[in-house]
């Protein structure tokens, strides 16, 4: 019996008596340097099991200078696609003296004809494949299920239903005898909700009679969710929407209603109480030290396994509610209603996790009038640096007059920026695209939106320029584990984020999509045809790979800043580097992969847009 290593997946798939077959089954077998261990078209024997050394991947259509398209190491498999499709697409060559185990093709047959779960494993799309990773990566699964597949109906309470003529003293009565905070209105035509405060403002501040109905105070514009629903989408629409409960319908049937300090109960880790703490934040210094929490709850995000998806969501919500307190801190009331802060770039998308540079740009309505406009954002710009948010090296931010303009003035950018077509306006275009509301009038942002669609979307050769930039940088397919030094990595922003994310920005500006997110987008563009459901699915979870990775070096650069000085870590070329070396076998796969749908998407896109020809 072959002593050999199988607690990683796939092999994790198989039980104990499935890895005795395999370990009984197997031989291993040597390969000298630049020996073809299989070739292009050659049926599959074997399933090859790399115990030391390293094999090339090789499409031999492509032009030697690019035909190596990947590269495996001690751990990883090689062979399987082929048995599945009866001969090998690609060709395998040693690039040292290599020891492989050799699984042979009957044993692997019969492997996944008994296990089907290590059967689907070569057979899934990337988006299966991830969750294994994902599921992999939990520590403690009880932990991460908990976080994650909590819903609604674990954490409402009983909905406590008054008529609308009931009055103010019968309400208070109900709340005290039930120890509950809020109640629910009943009209002929909606639910309202009062709460406690609204009573106490009602009869001490507006003076209202004991004997007045409730429906004079309540709350109409009600902010709803399913029970069905995961409890973590709760927070994030509490933390989106300003808003202290939820309540719960079900086919338009009155459920129960979902406090605040039930989900931060809920979720034991006191990391989640950074939403309480911001919205609780009554002053700078309050907010500026609920906001430098924010990277301990990433850790905590992470460490539980928390899917990336509902980590960009929640603190994408938490850093807009965080610049919107800024915002109230420091701009009077009277001016809010007649502008609106935006803000653009992985912030507006809702993608920048951790805190990076601030991108951001105010819209004016039109006859505005403002004395001292450009001190009031000199100010803004400061306070956003005193929370965390460094300033923009290409100074995009509200402190910079050209980034502080009226609607008027924005539509008429637009139309200047579309004619030119130049390097720089397509980039101001792209981040006017995913410019996202965050405090003031977000009615003035759709409207010059909308004059952006108006101009761009049908412009077949604006989209042409514009779509030509997701190509700027190579995929770097050639560069596994062919670096000179380790530590140099591969840039995945250059390689892997950017061509999905403005891939996906170019096909959103044609089809006049709204969303900003990528994964929105996304969902829109299959939604509407434009990509297949499964490889939109794909494209995703490559985007969502790479951003993880690339957290992951973010993390580390934070935790050696203190040593380094370094201002900004996050910021850095380092924290966009990947040292594939260090992956794990099944995280080197599914990079692998990745990296082939991202040539896939830029080779759709070339035809799309005739880019081959430009």
């Amino acid at each position: 019996m072959v002593d050999v290593d199988l607690s990683q997946l796939p092999f994790t798939l198989l039980d104990d008596e499935g890895r005795d077959h395999i370990r009984r089954g197997i031989d291993l077998a040597y390969f000298d340097r630049d020996e073809v261990i299989l070739e292009t078209g050659q049926a599959g024997e074997f399933v090859f099991l790399i115990h030391k050394g390293e094999v090339a991947e090789i499409d031999p259509t492509l032009p030697s200078s690019t035909s190596r398209i990947g590269h495996y190491t001690a751990g990883d498999l090689f062979g399987a696609i082929s048995i599945l499709n009866g001969k090998s697409r690609y060709r395998f060559k040693a690039e040292q003296e290599c020891l492989c185990y050799l699984l042979p093709k009957a044993l692997f047959q019969q492997l996944c004809r008994h296990y089907p779960d290590f059967n689907n494993f070569f057979r899934q799309s990337l988006t299966h494949k991830a969750r294994l990773l994902t599921e992999k990566r939990a520590e403690g699964g009880v932990t991460m299920a908990g976080f994650m597949l909590a819903k609604v109906s674990e954490c409402m309470r009983e909905p406590l239903l008054v008529a609308a003529a009931t009055d103010i003293a019968n309400a208070v009565k109900q709340l005290n005898e039930s120890h509950a905070d809020s109640l629910l209105v009943e009209t002929r035509d909606t639910l309202g909700m009062v709460t406690k405060t609204d009573l106490l403002n009602a009869l001490v501040l507006k003076g209202s009679a004991v004997t007045s109905p409730v429906d004079e105070i309540a709350h109409f514009n009600l902010v709803t969710a399913a029970p069905d629903q995961y409890l973590f989408e709760v927070l994030v629409l509490m933390t989106r929407h300003k808003v202290a409960r939820v309540v719960v319908m079900e086919q338009n049937v009155l459920k129960g209603v979902v406090e605040l300090t039930d989900v931060l109960s809920f979720f034991s880790s006191r990391s989640y109480v950074v939403s309480l703490q911001v919205e609780q934040a009554t002053s700078l210094e309050a907010l500026s030290a609920a906001s430098q929490r924010t990277p301990e709850l990433v850790k905590a995000l992470m460490a539980q396994g928390v899917k990336l998806r509902f980590a960009m969501d929640l603190l994408a919500a938490l850093n807009g509610r965080i610049i919107s307190k800024a915002w109230e801190f420091t701009i009077d009331e009277r001016y809010r209603e007649q502008s609106c802060m935006m803000v653009m770039g992985s912030e507006g998308r809702g993608e920048q996790i951790l805190k990076t540079d601030q991108d951001n740009g105010l819209i004016l309505a039109d006859e505005t009038q403002w004395p001292d406009l450009a001190s009031h954002m000199q100010t803004l710009t400061d306070t956003l640096i005193q929370l965390g948010y460094p300033p923009c090296p290409g100074n995009i931010m509200v402190s910079n007059p050209e980034w502080v303009a009226t609607v008027s003035q924005w539509k008429g950018n637009i139309a200047k920026w579309a004619r030119e077509r130049d390097g720089d306006s397509l980039m101001k275009l792209a981040i006017m695209l995913d410019a996202h509301a965050v405090a003031g009038n977000p009615n003035l942002l759709e409207s010059v939106r909308n004059e952006l669609f108006e101009r761009c979307s049908n412009d077949e050769l604006l989209l042409s320029y514009f779509a030509r930039t997701a190509l700027r940088f190579s995929t770097p397919l050639t560069l596994f584990g062919s670096l000179k030094k380790p530590q140099h990595g591969i840039d995945i922003k250059k390689g892997g984020i950017f061509p999905i994310v403005h891939g996906v920005r170019t096909m959103a500006l044609e089809r006049r999509i709204k969303a900003t997110s990528t994964l929105d987008r996304l969902d829109a563009l299959a939604a509407d045809g434009r990509l297949d459901r499964r490889f939109a699915d794909d494209l995703g979870e490559a985007l969502a790979l790479f951003s993880e990775l690339r957290l992951k070096q973010q993390l580390r650069a934070l935790e050696t800043s203190s040593e380094t000085k370094e201002a900004n870590p996050q910021n850095g070329s380092r924290a966009n580097r990947v040292v594939v070396q260090n992956l794990s076998s099944l995280e080197r796969d599914l990079l692998r992969e990745a990296m082939h749908i991202v040539k896939d998407f830029k080779q759709r896109l070339s035809h799309r847009y005739h880019l081959e020809y430009s």
